[in-house]
């Protein structure tokens, strides 16, 4: 007797491989029989009729920042609500272990900072006891979640931990300093962390304007602690690289030059963020040949792709260009979100802050001067519509519309932000639109060196929601693209699926066989799109996120147990801690 029949599916299996109409049958949270053409024989406990719809394997997403969440949240939306039933975090190095006693805000502080997380939430609701990484894995064991969670060691934590003041400020690590963060890392990967990860770009600071520690890191460090990282078994490095966010175009190539080096010296994979940027809007591809090159001569480097344009959205719930505004300053300092939106609708309230100069922003606290940047980048914000359009066309712009109707563009700028009654949310894309089309992104995934990532799901909380990459995928380029060419479905699957599974070493998911772990998807291809981006208030002590909702998922499945159904969380909790080499 099965546990779980699904009977009648269009089976696309991860391997890359066609696909077919068959039964899956699961028993103790495996697959242990796959038909084709179906005639599954024997009982279950719950059968799933999927005819007509599409059945693939769970979603593994191998770049998020759930760090502090999943201590306290057992859903860990909005990437549950997506397909996804394996999350990685630890990544960029920045993360919540190993840790003093008492340093635990100088973390939250370096988290808020380099991934806008409200650093409110995160004293709020994160429950610690731990010091040491695998006291850290150890607090995760115990939790029940919806998905399976693994997570590497950050470079920040531990430098941290090892120099202190001398590690945070940057300074140079001298050999013991080297050898001891190295002990620490190999402990972290033989306990259970699936890599150890770094950041070395600018764009990358915490919420003293400081660099995430290690981000000058010489060579002597980043090889040794890659050798410790080695030493402590399967596992990969993964890092945000110089240059990564177009503010040097010269580092990324010299970036591949030790990473290729690293690699085929401690024949582990090395991942790192890869997105096309404005100054050098070809750049990308040579890293992509670059990384192709090195793979073929045995080092494997992978760049991860993300799967649409890279940037921010903007709205009035958000950051927007007239957070400065005395009117709308005052406004916000007494009135609830919802109370909020509706005198911005007003016609006088609108009259108002358009009327109005800013105030001056202080350099010393993050985001201050975002309200200038949203305005000066009117020509290159669009309207993201509903349904939502991840590749709109020039006249889509602010600019553009407002030349269009002879109006001033912060004057139209304000009308997009009133949309949805105030809740609308508009796209400025910084990276992979280079060329006001998703071409270059397609060329990314499709590149035989790149794996999907990038994703940041529970990160940038009020800037963006890139943790629906997973249905992105599926309803945009297997499904809806109407300026470019799309993706075989097949592909897609196999991409976030298969691929992402095997760079981390978890070789019992993502694909559907026998013998594998029962994480499955099962999708109606005619339903599946993912909704408008909107702000929830549900973190702990109130702060605020991004969420973006999803159609299409009939049912998820972890461990053989249905986690979601129709897009409902039903309340299960079998997704558990993933220990990598042990």
């Amino acid at each position: 007797m099965y546990d779980l029949k699904i009977t009648g599916g269009t089976i696309v299996d991860g391997t890359g491989a066609d696909r077919f109409v068959g039964d899956i049958g699961v028993k103790d949270g495996r697959i242990v029989a796959v038909t084709r053409g179906g005639g599954l024989e024997g009982d279950a406990a719950e059968t799933i009729d999927a005819t007509g719809k599409v059945v693939a394997p769970g979603f593994v997403d191998i770049h998020t920042h759930y760090d502090g969440q999943v201590t306290w949240d057992a859903v860990l939306e909005p990437s549950s609500a997506h397909g996804v039933t394996t999350l990685v975090s630890g990544n960029c190095g920045v993360g919540f272990a190993p840790v003093h006693p008492g340093g635990e805000t100088e973390l939250i502080e370096l988290m808020e900072g380099v991934e806008d997380i409200p650093g409110t939430a995160l004293h709020e609701g994160m429950t610690w006891g731990w010091e040491s990484f695998p006291g850290y894995l150890d607090k995760l064991e115990s939790r029940e979640l919806a998905v399976d969670f693994g997570v590497q060691i950050a470079h920040g934590t531990v430098r941290t931990y090892v120099m202190g003041d001398r590690g945070a400020r940057n300074e140079p690590a001298s050999p013991e300093d080297i050898d001891l963060m190295g002990k620490y890392v190999t402990e972290a990967v033989e306990a259970g962390a699936l890599g150890f990860s770094t950041s070395r770009t600018l764009g990358h600071r915490a919420m003293n304007g400081e660099p995430v520690p290690g981000t000058f890191a010489a060579e002597d460090e980043l090889f040794g602690l890659g050798r410790a990282m080695a030493k402590g078994g399967r596992s990969v490095f993964e890092l945000a690289p110089m240059g990564a966010a177009g503010e040097d175009i010269l580092a990324p190539k010299t970036e591949v030059e030790w990473m290729r080096r690293l690699a085929a010296e401690v024949d582990r994979p090395v991942s790192f963020a890869l997105i096309q940027v404005d100054a050098a809007p070809d750049l990308w591809r040579e890293i992509m040949d670059e990384s192709l090159a090195a793979h073929e001569a045995g080092a494997p480097i992978y760049p991860q792709a993300a799967a649409r344009p890279f940037g921010m959205l903007l709205g009035f719930a958000g950051h927007h260009a007239f957070s400065k505004r005395p009117t709308y300053v005052e406004l916000a300092s007494r009135l609830s979100p919802q109370e909020l939106a509706v005198e911005l609708q007003k016609p006088t309230v609108k009259a108002a802050i358009l009327s109005e100069t800013d105030l001056p922003s202080d350099p010393n606290v993050l985001f201050d001067g975002m309200n200038g940047l949203c305005q000066g980048m009117v020509d290159r914000t669009y309207s993201l519509g509903d349904p939502v359009d991840y590749e709109p066309t020039a006249d889509r712009t602010v600019t553009a519309m407002a030349q269009a109707q002879g109006r001033d563009p912060l004057d139209v700028l304000y009308d997009l932000y009133c949309e949805h009654d105030a809740t609308a949310m508009l796209m400025v894309p910084f990276f992979n639109y280079s060329n006001g089309n998703q071409d270059a992104v397609r060329e990314m995934l499709t590149h035989p060196a790149g794996v999907a990532g990038l994703s940041d799901g529970g990160a940038h909380c009020g800037m963006i929601c890139d943790a629906s990459y997973p249905t992105y995928l599926l309803s945009f380029w297997a499904k809806g693209r109407t300026r470019g060419e799309g993706l075989p479905l097949e592909f897609v699957v196999k991409k976030q699926a298969h691929d992402t599974a095997q760079l981390y070493g978890l070789t019992d998911r993502g694909v559907i066989t026998e013998g594998k772990k029962a994480d499955i998807n099962i999708i109606d291809m005619d339903r599946i799109e993912i909704g408008r981006p909107y702000m929830a208030y549900d973190l702990p002590a109130g702060g605020k996120r991004l969420l973006q909702g999803s159609t299409g998922y009939t049912h998820t499945i972890v461990s053989g147990v249905v986690t979601r159904r129709d897009g409902q969380d039903t309340g299960a909790r079998p997704g558990r801690l993933v220990r990598g080499a042990r």
